[in-house]
């Protein structure tokens, strides 16, 4: 089974390939897409890492997508060109938690992104259930330090807030391949009509789109 993964929910993104052969993952190799590229180069990455092993993009067999917490464009891109690639031949597909293959990566029971405006994506993955959320700084700052070394972090800004935590590299396409390796094991797919990306805050666009919640101009005092 050829499986290509895709990660674009970062500042920068990755695909990857390998293919699966029984219970083995056979790694092929992975490529790193800059940043605010992603919409033009994650195709012609694609084919290209398709060509340089010698195989097409009608061979791919499932398709891996990390579909968020992050960059709110990189989501909808990395996730769009999954869909864009498994319809036309109904090629399923996996979609992970960039904070679920953080942890994995790290082999830690939770793990933290900046979630930027001083709140972060904090997933626990202690208990049979997974439960992902946006915490405050200060919500954060106490998770960390009761977890201590059992919580995964990828950047140095957060890193500051917990001194403790496990610091590794950022989770990439590769890590979302091994990460979901039991669902491609058990042919445990996503509906593709169904999947949307995982961002746990809403955008700006839909937040100032509600009724209400712009600041209301203050009324004019009365003379």
């Amino acid at each position: 089974m050829l499986v290509l993964g895709i990660d674009t929910c970062g500042p920068s993104g990755t695909i990857a390939l390998a293919r699966l052969d029984g219970d083995a993952l056979g790694f092929r190799g992975q490529t790193e897409i800059p940043g605010k590229t992603y919409s033009a180069q994650l195709v012609p990455a694609i084919r290209e890492l398709l060509a340089g092993n010698e195989a097409a993009i009608a061979e791919i067999e499932t398709i891996v997508v990390t579909n968020g917490p992050g960059s709110f464009t990189g989501i909808r891109i990395g996730l769009s060109t999954a869909k864009g690639l498994a319809e036309p031949a109904s090629i399923p597909i996996v979609a992970v938690s960039r904070l679920a293959v953080l942890a994995h990566t790290a082999k830690t029971q939770a793990a933290a992104l900046d979630a930027s405006r001083g709140e972060f994506y904090f997933g626990d993955y202690s208990g049979p259930d997974s439960e992902e959320s946006l915490l405050t700084r200060e919500s954060f700052v106490e998770c960390a330090a009761v977890l201590g070394g059992q919580v995964a972090v990828c950047e140095s800004a957060i890193l500051g807030l917990a001194p403790a935590a496990t610091c590794v590299a950022p989770p990439t396409a590769a890590d979302a391949l091994y990460f979901s390796l039991p669902r491609l094991r058990a042919r445990a797919f996503d509906d593709p009509l169904l999947l949307d990306g995982n961002y746990i805050r809403r955008s700006d666009a839909e937040i100032f789109s509600k009724p209400g919640l712009r600041s209301s101009p203050k009324p004019a005092p009365r003379s």
